[in-house]
């Protein structure tokens, strides 16, 4: 399968592209795996691929199979990319990015696969600040979260598990922008149990995926140049 449907330059050596429907996740994979040997070989630009999957849950290299309950029966995948459990569904942005990381990309420079993954922690921030969401590291929590602080609530809005093959990253980040939350009842999300999943649907503001692919687009040159 390739790498299909809408696409436009955000710069000159990365392309942002959208899937128009549902795609199966063996087949993300898939085309992830034929377009990442292509950049490494040079032979395609780099990417930043936006999708929506079916209901379904992944599993990343550091998952604990008893954290994982599926009490509604979602198919599940082994993901092959670091951190351990999470969900992907309708209403949710996946955004795959495949860089070249032996080269800079704005403030992440090269072989830097630690300033990378705060680049797109950067990223992520940025664009939930186009709908007024401040959204929050934490040390040891990889991730994007929002935390009441009147009452010292905090819940994960997006997630990070990345996969880098020589020097080529792929998987990427998941926002949640209008999610089924109850889903994620069938995991411990990325381990951690402490803390709750919400989505920009939940705070009370109805974004649609056009929006949050907007804002994502909007914020990336001032992150990766």
């Amino acid at each position: 399968m390739s790498v299909t449907n809408m696409s436009r330059l955000v710069q000159s050596t990365t392309e942002f592209r959208i899937s128009e429907r549902l795609l199966s996740y063996p087949d993300a994979v898939e085309a992830m795996r034929e377009r990442v040997a292509a950049i490494r070989s040079g032979g395609a630009a780099e990417l930043v691929w936006l999708v929506e999957h079916p209901p379904l849950f992944t599993a990343g290299t550091s998952a604990d199979p008893a954290d994982l309950t599926n009490p509604e029966n979602l198919p599940t995948y082994a993901a092959g990319r670091g951190g351990q459990w999470t969900y992907h569904g309708p209403g949710q942005r996946t955004g795959y990015v495949m860089l070249d990381l032996t080269r800079a990309h704005g403030a992440v420079p090269p072989r830097d696969i630690k300033q990378f993954v705060w680049a797109l922690e950067e990223w992520l921030i940025q664009a939930l600040d186009r709908f007024n969401v401040r959204g929050e590291r934490r040390e040891g929590r990889v991730g994007i979260w929002v935390a009441d602080h009147a009452t010292g609530t905090e819940n994960k809005i997006a997630a990070i598990g990345v996969r880098v093959t020589r020097w080529v990253s792929w998987h990427g980040v998941a926002l949640n922008v209008a999610p089924n939350l109850a889903h994620y009842g069938g995991i411990v999300p990325c381990g951690i149990r402490a803390h709750g999943v919400t989505s920009l649907h939940a705070l009370g503001i109805p974004a649609t995926l056009e929006e949050a692919d907007s804002a994502l687009m909007a914020a990336w040159p001032a992150v990766f140049g």
